[in-house]
C-alpha cells in the first residue's frame, strides 16, 4: 500500500473514470547513423596542408576518395588545388561544415579536449567515422616491454588544462574519450610513435640523415644496440585509408618495427653525399653535459630509465593484423634526405631539432679527452721502470673493456655502415 498522493517514477495519476490509464510513452533513442547514410568515400580532412595531413590526402585520392579540407587557409594555402577548401577555426567557427555529410572525417590537428570536443560534437550526425590522431605519449607511462593498446592511459591532473606541451599525452587521452563519447563505437583512435618522413617540420627524424649528409665525425648517443622506433609518415596515411575502408574501429598503436640505432645510422650513410664515422657516447656522458634534464638527441631515448624501459618497444601487431604494412628505414631516410635537400637554404640553415655542429665538435672533443688513452710512462734510465710489470688482459676491468670494444665496435659501423 502506497501513501496518499505518492506514485512510483514513470507512473501516471489513475484516471477517475474508471477507464485503464494509458503509459506514458518512453522518448525513443537516437538512431545510431548507417554507414550508408552517408556519401560513399567522401573524406573531411581537419587540417589537410601540414605535415601526416596531405600524406592522408594523397592516400585516400589513390583509393578514389573525394577529399575536402577544413582549416583556417594559412598553412600552405595553395596546396592541393583541385580540393574542395572550407575555412574556419576549430575554435568557435566551425559553421562552414554545418549541414554536410561525409562518410568519414580524419582529424590531424586535434590537442584540446574543449576544441575537439566541438567539432566531434558538430559532425557526429554527419560522418559515419571519426579518426582521431593520437600518440603514444596517451600512455601513462613506458614501464612495459611490448606494451599494448590495453595498457592503462595518462590521465590529466588538472582537467581544466591545455597547456599542450606541459600535459600533451594526457591531453591526446583526453580527447579520445571526448570523441568516443561524441561517436561511440564510431572512432579510430590512432596512438602514433614518432611520425617521420618528408614534410617532417620537426626535423627530430631529419636530423640524422641531414647530419650525416655533411660528413666527418658524428656523435652518435648510447650504442649501436639502442632500439629506436619510428613510422614513416606514408605506411602511417595508407593503413588509416584501408582502417575506413574496412571499417576497423577502436584503438591502435601506429608504430613501426623496434630497430638498433645503428641500423638508422647505416641507412643515412647508405645514401649521403659525403663519408661520416661515428663516435658512440655513452649516455652517463649526455647526462652529464646538458644540466639538469640532460642531453637528448632526437629519436633516441636512453634506455632503461625508470617508466621508459618498455619505450621504442610497443607494440603494433593489432595494427599489422588489420593492414598496417612499413617500409624499410633505408626508403625513409632517402625519401627524407631527398626532400630536404630540396628545401629553401633559409630553411636548411637551421635545424629544429638536434645539436648544432660547433655543440657537437665540443662534446666529442670532451669526451675523446676524458677517453683518451693513458700515455705510456718513459723507462727509468739503465732499464726499466722500477716498480712496474707488465699487465695482462685480464688486469683490464672489465668496464674498460667493454668501453674498448665499443671505440671498435664504431670504427667498423663508421667505415663500412
Amino acid at each position: 500500500m502506497y501513501a496518499l498522493g505518492c506514485r512510483r517514477e514513470g507512473e501516471t495519476t489513475p484516471p477517475t473514470d474508471g477507464t485503464t490509464a494509458a503509459p506514458t510513452p518512453t522518448p525513443a533513442a537516437p538512431a545510431v547513423p548507417r554507414v550508408e547514410d552517408f556519401p560513399e568515400k567522401t573524406l573531411l580532412v581537419l587540417g589537410g596542408t601540414g605535415f601526416l595531413g596531405p600524406h592522408v590526402v594523397d592516400a585516400a585520392i589513390a583509393q578514389g576518395w573525394k577529399v575536402t579540407l577544413f582549416n583556417r587557409g594559412k598553412t600552405n594555402p595553395g596546396l592541393f588545388p583541385e580540393l574542395e577548401k572550407l575555412h574556419g577555426d576549430r575554435d568557435g567557427k566551425l559553421e562552414a561544415l554545418e549541414g554536410r555529410k561525409w562518410r568519414a572525417v580524419v582529424d590531424t590537428s586535434g590537442y584540446v579536449p574543449r576544441i575537439v570536443k566541438q567539432s566531434a560534437e558538430l559532425l557526429a550526425p554527419s560522418v559515419a567515422h571519426y579518426v582521431f590522431i593520437s600518440s603514444i605519449s596517451a600512455y601513462a607511462d613506458f614501464s612495459k616491454l611490448g606494451l599494448d593498446e590495453s595498457h592503462p592511459a595518462a590521465v590529466l591532473e588538472d582537467p581544466k588544462t591545455e597547456e599542450i606541451m606541459a600535459a600533451y599525452g594526457a591531453l591526446k587521452a583526453a580527447c579520445e574519450a571526448t570523441v568516443e563519447k561524441a561517436l561511440p563505437g564510431r572512432t579510430v583512435n590512432v596512438r602514433a610513435g614518432y611520425i617521420v618522413g618528408p614534410l617532417d617540420p620537426s626535423d627530430r627524424f631529419t636530423y640524422w640523415p641531414a647530419r650525416v649528409d655533411q660528413g666527418g665525425e658524428v656523435l652518435a648517443p648510447g650504442t649501436p644496440e639502442d632500439p629506436i622506433q619510428v613510422i614513416d609518415v606514408r605506411d602511417l596515411a595508407k593503413w588509416i585509408i584501408g582502417a575506413l575502408e574496412h571499417e576497423h574501429m577502436g584503438v591502435y598503436n601506429l608504430c613501426g618495427p623496434s630497430i638498433p640505432v645503428s641500423s638508422m645510422l647505416a641507412a643515412c650513410q647508405e645514401h649521403a653525399k659525403e663519408k661520416s664515422t661515428f663516435t658512440w657516447v655513452e649516455k652517463e656522458f649526455l647526462k652529464a653535459q646538458g644540466g639538469e634534464e640532460g642531453l637528448s638527441l632526437p629519436i633516441w631515448v636512453p634506455p632503461g630509465e625508470p617508466g621508459f624501459e618498455g619505450f621504442a618497444q610497443v607494440s603494433a601487431k593489432k595494427a599489422i593484423d588489420t593492414g598496417l604494412t612499413t617500409r624499410p628505414i633505408s626508403e625513409t631516410v632517402q625519401a627524407t634526405l631527398s626532400w630536404w635537400r630540396e628545401q629553401p637554404e633559409d630553411r636548411r640553415a637551421k635545424m629544429r631539432a638536434g645539436i648544432t655542429r660547433e655543440r657537437e665538435a665540443e662534446l666529442l672533443a670532451l669526451w675523446h679527452e676524458q677517453h683518451a688513452p693513458p700515455k705510456p710512462e718513459k723507462p727509468a734510465k739503465g732499464g726499466a721502470a722500477k716498480g712496474k710489470k707488465k699487465v695482462s688482459r685480464a688486469d683490464v676491468p672489465q668496464e674498460a673493456r667493454s668501453r674498448m670494444a665499443s671505440r671498435h665496435v664504431s670504427g667498423w659501423l663508421g667505415a663500412y655502415g
